[in-house]
């Protein structure tokens, strides 16, 4: 797979998962914030996350957005695996669930896959 192909795919997912996470986020912090605050700001915060990824990995070899969306893309990761396990460790700190319960279960694990790769081709990039 050519680094063009894996660009896209990867901007393409970024650009889905950025949807889903800001209309979920949205709808549960519009509609029932006080069942489950931590979990429905968290969602929320992935959903910024996941639109800041989206337009730094697009835009490439922008100057800064290298820099920039590696700093998104290692939050991510580290976002995903910290609540993943404490969303197993404690569930009750998670009354319902976030992008990155579980490790990003509710999402097929594309929260917890998709930093991963979006890392690989920015490090792949910037060795060009």
């Amino acid at each position: 797979m050519s680094s063009s192909t894996a660009h896209r795919i990867i901007v393409s997912l970024y650009v889905v998962l950025s949807l889903a996470a800001l209309g979920r986020s949205s709808f549960q912090i519009l509609t029932k914030f006080d069942q489950a605050p931590l979990a429905y700001s968290l969602s929320a915060l992935a959903a910024a996350v996941y639109v800041l990824a989206t337009i730094t990995v697009a835009m490439g070899n922008r100057p800064g957005a290298r820099r920039i969306a590696r700093a998104a893309l290692s939050f991510e990761l580290a976002g995903v695996l910290v609540v993943g396990a404490f969303s197993l460790i404690i569930p009750d700190l998670f009354p319902d669930q976030t992008v990155w319960s579980q490790f990003g279960l509710g999402y097929l694990f594309i929260p917890l896959v998709l930093p991963i790769l979006g890392l690989w081709w920015l490090s792949k990039r910037a060795a060009q």
